[in-house]
């Protein structure tokens, strides 16, 4: 597989979403231009984000929207489906699990873990709850290598180190706080609080 960028990776993805979008308006073609205008770039970024992909546009069509859909999801996604964990079933944790619930085949919410006994054995957002302290082994019987953190974050890094010992490889962090892992674990993390700010910042340069 050739070996692209985190950004590219991103991209990527969001191509995936943009072209689902020409789907549903029943367009069989777009063009590198067009997509470039949905995604805020452009068209020469991506032709290069779509070289690995193998897919050629033709310069009188276009590239085909379904093949190249499903070039991106061959890229993307695994060969199987993939199970998350999440940590943390609080407000945050619980709209996470509303958000992706159906989202994707290939990539959904398998687990769920908190400290609270009173959601233990509960399914919510049709994700079963499960006792922090049975963390290991569920991961383990399931085979999950991917998780969501979204507890406080005096927790944080204890549970990062939790679900590295368990064999997760990939960690998407809610809490507002770096974590401390091994190289070959992936975070990724996402701070609303600095991107609010960062948001907050540009609008009050804006003219009025």
């Amino acid at each position: 597989m050739p070996n692209v960028s985190e950004k590219t990776v991103g991209r990527l993805s969001f191509y995936r979403r943009l072209l689902n979008r020409i789907a549903a308006r029943e367009s069989g073609s777009v063009f590198s231009h067009e997509l470039a205008r949905m995604a805020g770039g452009t068209a020469a970024q991506v032709r290069r984000d779509l070289m690995p992909l193998g897919s050629v546009g033709s310069p009188t069509k276009g590239y085909d929207v379904r093949d190249l859909t499903e070039r991106i999801g061959g890229f993307l996604d695994a060969p199987k489906p993939e199970g998350v964990a999440l940590v943390g079933v609080g407000n945050l944790g619980r709209a996470v699990l509303a958000y992706f619930s159906g989202r994707r085949p290939r990539l959904s919410i398998v687990a769920a873990f908190d400290t609270d006994a009173a959601k233990y054995d509960r399914v919510i957002h049709g994700c079963r709850v499960h006792p922090a302290g049975a963390l290991g082994a569920v991961i383990g019987k399931e085979g999950i290598r991917i998780a969501i953190l979204s507890v406080p974050a005096a927790d944080a890094q204890r549970v990062a180190d939790a679900l590295v010992r368990a064999g997760v490889r990939g960690i998407l962090n809610f809490a507002p706080v770096p974590l401390r892992v091994p190289p070959e674990v992936f975070v990724d993390d996402i701070d609303m609080t600095m991107s609010l700010e960062k948001v907050a910042y540009f609008a009050r340069q804006a003219p009025p």
